[in-house]
């Protein structure tokens, strides 16, 4: 099955816990703090694999976590950093952030990678807290939490040469006539309901990449039939071949037709170089009244190749003339998307609410980050905490809101007592 677009979610690895731990030596009563810091946790990454062309891996598995780091140990000893986590997707796959709409990549090349989310740092084991005046410390942090992110994949397939027209008008037999592809061919509308790819031979040492794209019809740019399913892989073609069905009542018509839907989806779509050709030529009604269709094309100024796919009449003509526009086109360039401009947010800063007039609830990066790294049950551990709160001033703005001894305060899901 084919899939060209697709919702799933993604994170990284958390970052191992730092250990309490102290030295215990024989002779060495007192030995000092010796617990060691937590491994880092695993990258989320995506990695192009260019024997892909679909998304459908990713259809009954739609969640995906790298590994956590491991916590640290005694003597001094790292934990080992989580594995990154590598998903592989095919060529022309662009990744957004489904959640606000942000590109977040646009990858094209084979093996090219993209860091979505960051593993976590690991926390500091208690031999980082030693002072001359506090020699065995009780402190340490844990691991830093994962990132996360919903995440849209689309993929606009990559492809030398596109074969465009009205359903039925010849595109799969073509692609069957000219490369090694097999599609599904059929008598009635919409026989292709997914892009086909093949690989058309010019000479020993040439090939192309061609995509028979599902029939467009009228309104397809507004979403009407495939409509922008598969209007968007058009967009990553340098060369059209643009079929015409010679049975149809007015094929000029229907030329323009499909460029007009071209150009209402995408300006650029309706520049690009194109072979027109006028298909089943060996049927009799189209023999009768073929000059008749050439006529009306150069009048318009548009030359035309006459073929039959069904009967591979002149079917490589028509490869040539594509294959001779795409060595004067150039390549397209990966547009650079402009980044969306966004304030920067001080991780410091805070915001404190009251839910139902009694709960208190603190909000703010750098806080809750700090609580979710904090060891509740180390005394030492909680003491930083306080002092974090005092630096960052949340203490003192509490205390402008009017809170009580006694209340109860929230940092992201943990629960506090207020104390003086």
């Amino acid at each position: 099955m084919f899939i060209d677009h697709v919702n799933i979610h993604v994170k990284s690895g958390k970052g191992g816990d730092g250990m309490v731990h102290f030295r215990r030596e024989k002779y060495e009563p007192r030995g000092g703090p010796d617990g060691g810091d937590g491994g880092k946790g695993g990258d989320l990454i995506f990695e192009v694999k260019s024997t892909l062309n679909t998304l459908s891996a990713f259809r009954p598995n739609q969640k995906f976590g790298a590994e956590d780091g491991k916590g640290g140990g005694g003597s001094q000893m790292t934990g080992r950093g989580g594995k990154d986590l590598v998903i592989s997707v095919p060529p022309g796959t662009v990744i957004y952030d489904a959640e606000t709409g942000a590109l977040l990549g646009d990858l094209t090349q084979a093996n090219q990678r993209l860091t979505v989310c960051k593993g976590g740092r690991g926390g500091r084991g208690n031999q980082h807290f030693a002072t001359a005046r506090n020699q065995a410390p009780r402190t340490a942090e844990r691991g830093e939490p994962h990132e996360e992110k919903l995440i849209r994949l689309e993929l606009k397939l990559i492809a030398d040469i596109g074969i465009i027209g009205l359903p039925n008008a010849g595109k799969s037999t073509l692609l069957t006539a000219l490369t090694n592809a097999r599609p599904k061919i059929g008598d009635y509308p919409f026989t292709t309901l997914e892009p086909n790819l093949g690989v058309a031979k010019i000479d020993d040492d040439t090939t192309v990449v061609m995509a028979d794209i599902p029939g467009l019809i009228e309104g397809a740019a507004e979403g009407a039939g495939l409509g922008h399913d598969f209007l968007r892989h058009i967009q990553r073609t340098r060369v059209l071949i643009h079929m015409l069905d010679g049975l149809a009542e007015d094929p000029l018509a229907d030329f323009s037709q499909i460029n007009s839907e071209l150009a209402l989806f995408d300006a650029r779509l309706g520049v690009k170089p194109q072979v027109v050709v006028i298909n089943k030529i060996d049927q009799p009604d189209v023999q009768a009244r073929l000059k008749e269709i050439t006529a009306s094309f150069k009048k318009k100024h548009v030359e035309v190749i006459t073929a039959s796919a069904m009967a591979r009449t002149n079917t490589r003509d028509i490869l040539i003339a594509a294959f001779r526009k795409l060595e004067e086109t150039p390549i397209l360039e990966v547009e650079e998307t402009l980044p969306v401009y966004k304030p920067e947010v001080d991780p410091n800063q805070f915001e404190i609410t009251r839910e139902d007039g009694a709960e208190w609830r603190i909000i703010g990066v750098a806080i809750e980050r700090a609580a979710k790294m904090t060891y509740w049950e180390h005394d030492g551990s909680v003491r930083r905490f306080q002092k974090m709160m005092t630096k960052l001033g949340v203490d003192e703005a509490l205390r402008k809101a009017g809170i009580q001894e006694g209340d109860t305060v929230y940092v992201g899901n943990f629960e506090l007592e207020w104390q003086e």
